[in-house]
């Protein structure tokens, strides 16, 4: 039976709190698990989650601050602790191949996991999986940044009424999905006279960043958006000038881009009361709201209604 939800590790900015610890995301999606933005302690927290490190298939870095990747050198070591049986590929930013490289290597430990280490070389680079799509997009922030939205192909739901019409049944239906058509005493039946589309679904990853067009692609049709609201509204020229959003950007982004689901996350330590985000993102988005606590887990909406053929 597939899963598809996101194990919240952490959601602190630059500054842990007592509630809150440094970033960190993982995403169980099928077969694969994606952990995003290993801040400190994310191997902790992980503990709390019921993912073990020998369930990793990926890690995915949007930039080498320190909140976003100082839990790194703990969860590579720990991958050959537990002697991971698998490839373990790693996606950064290829401007911070020093960084790292002195990450992977902090301290001394005996390598045994295998890692896939496939940088982010240029916007909209894609990494096919055997799920659908791995695709980055840089974002404004002041070191090279991007962030990743994971997007299911669509596929095809057949309709047994319209079946039965035809008389199709058995291996015939097999291979009416694999050719797109079937021949059927004198007629071309084709797949899309038997079946709707069914939408692939879509999870996005938006850290550190101003407004720019790379948040706008990452969050289009997303079911499940991820994404920072590191400050209000009233701190929003601070934002901007330090490649940030708040909750009332983050929330518009999200209405306009027909987000399903929104995850609000990365808080400034400046605020206390978490309500405020809320608040201020339920001016401009009607939809799923979740304002994200350490260990919560959110779970990816079910499919979208399929559509006609």
């Amino acid at each position: 039976m597939s899963m598809r939800e996101l194990a919240v590790l952490g959601t602190a900015s630059q500054a842990p709190t007592r509630q809150r610890n440094h970033n960190g995301y993982l995403l169980r999606w099928d077969d694969e698990v994606l952990l995003f933005d290993p801040g400190e302690g994310s191997q902790r927290q992980m503990l709390h989650t019921g993912i073990s490190a020998t369930d990793l298939t990926r890690i995915c870095v949007t930039h080498f601050h320190g909140d976003h990747c100082l839990g790194l050198p703990g969860m590579i070591q720990r991958l050959s602790l537990d002697r991971v049986p698998h490839p373990v590929a790693v996606h950064f930013p290829a401007g911070g191949a020093d960084y790292f490289a002195r990450l992977r290597h902090a301290s001394s430990f005996y390598e045994t996991a295998e890692l896939a280490v496939e940088p982010i070389e240029a916007d909209g680079q894609r990494i096919t999986l055997g799920i659908g799509t791995l695709e980055a997009r840089r974002l404004r922030h002041p070191i090279e940044t991007y962030g990743y939205r994971l997007v299911e192909p669509d596929g095809c739901r057949m309709l047994p009424e319209k079946l039965s019409a035809y008389g199709i049944a058995g291996p015939a239906v097999g291979q009416l999905l694999r050719d797109g058509h079937l021949d059927l005493d004198g007629r071309r039946v084709t797949r899309d006279e038997v079946s709707v589309t069914r939408p692939g679904q879509r999870f996005a990853f938006v850290m550190d960043t101003g407004l720019c067009d790379g948040v706008w692609a990452l969050a289009e049709h997303a079911d499940l958006l991820v994404i920072e609201s590191t400050f209000l509204e009233s701190e929003a020229a601070l934002a901007a000038e330090v490649g940030h959003l708040t909750a009332g950007q983050a929330a518009r982004v999200a209405a306009e881009s027909g987000v399903r689901t929104l995850v609000l996350t990365h808080f400034s330590q400046r605020y206390a009361d978490p309500r405020r985000f809320a608040d201020e993102a339920r001016e401009h988005f009607t939809g799923e709201l979740v304002i994200a606590e350490d260990l919560m887990t959110v779970q990816v909406p079910p499919r979208r209604v399929a559509s006609a053929g």
